[in-house]
């Protein structure tokens, strides 16, 4: 590694072989893997949302994997911090950092900074789910357009956890969170170089249903079975994981199995094809690296030659 300060970020649509990645580069450079997956952060879906087997994290360090409770409210903001805490604790061991994931605000947030939101009281939360809850989508939605129009027009209608968000932040600091998101934050300290996956979709699209039936193989229904027999709060974000929602369905006897499979499936290439179109037009990459025709990801060696780490 030439510079002591350097980050690697191997980042990339869902299924396209990024943790595969990123543990051959940290083996080839002492590195530790840190994980920029939101999902991936909670620990009630390991399976379902693809973490790092034990195998493998015993092959390199892996951070920031299954830290959190489904109860524990995960934003960007809240993400940066822990990772910041990670990537010095790296570097202070003399390990190159290595963000592994797809969420690429995260990512992004990380690396330019944000202004940061004052701390919302946990009273102010729960009205809003309580309103969204009393009033219905639309109705909450058409009043937080009057208060926050520009947030309003970036959000999915049905996305409750995201509206209550900016809802909870104008009545708490009387400022829209649109404002706040423009605000001048403080950029990373640390020299980031990004390797950008970027896979023929036939070739993900054939990636992403073998992966889902090797988890359904692997006992991943029964996983899910324990979350929701547990009765998680469903204003949980950790719910979210592709197929949590699918699964929840059957076990309330909405879904069979295979409709269930087939819905998360699809739900999945949807959202890693909204990956890729916000990769585009979002990051600039050091290297762009097409799996596809390398699906034993070349030679991590020479990738990290190109790039200069």
């Amino acid at each position: 590694m030439n510079d002591p300060k350097t980050v690697l970020v191997v980042t990339g649509p869902t299924a396209s072989g990024k943790s595969a990645l990123a543990l051959a580069f940290a083996q080839r450079r002492n590195g530790c893997v840190i994980n920029a997956d939101a999902m991936q952060t909670y620990d009630a879906f390991p399976m379902l949302t693809a973490q790092p087997t034990a195998e493998e994290r015993a092959r390199v360090p892996h951070t920031l994997y299954g830290v959190l409770p489904l109860s524990e409210n995960l934003s960007a903001g809240r993400w940066s911090v822990m990772a910041s805490a990670e990537i010095e604790r790296c570097l202070a061991a003399g390990q190159m950092p290595i963000l592994c994931g797809g969420s690429g605000l995260y990512i992004r947030t990380l690396m330019q900074g944000i202004s940061p939101v004052p701390e919302v009281p946990a009273e102010i939360r729960e009205r809003g789910n309580a309103e969204w809850e009393s009033m219905g989508a639309e109705a909450f939605r058409a009043r937080l357009a009057e208060r926050d129009p520009e947030i309003v027009a970036t959000l999915k209608p049905a996305d409750r956890q995201r509206h209550v968000r900016a809802w909870e932040v104008v009545e708490a600091t009387g400022k829209p969170l649109s404002v706040w998101q423009k605000g001048e934050g403080t950029p990373a300290p640390w020299r980031f170089v990004t390797v950008l996956l970027s896979p023929d979709r036939p070739w993900l699209r054939a990636r992403i249903e073998l992966r889902f039936d090797q988890m359904l193989a692997g006992g991943v229904l029964e996983e899910a079975r324990r979350v929701f027999d547990s009765k998680p709060d469903p204003t949980w974000l950790g719910l979210k994981a592709h197929g949590a929602p699918e699964f929840f369905r059957h076990f309330r006897g909405e879904l069979s199995v295979d409709h269930a499979r087939r819905i998360a499936i699809d739900h999945t290439r949807q959202y890693a094809k909204r990956q890729m179109t916000w990769s585009r037009h979002q990051i600039t990459p050091d290297l762009v690296f097409n799996p596809t025709a390398n699906p034993d990801l070349g030679a991590p060696e020479k990738l990290l030659d190109k790039i200069g780490v």
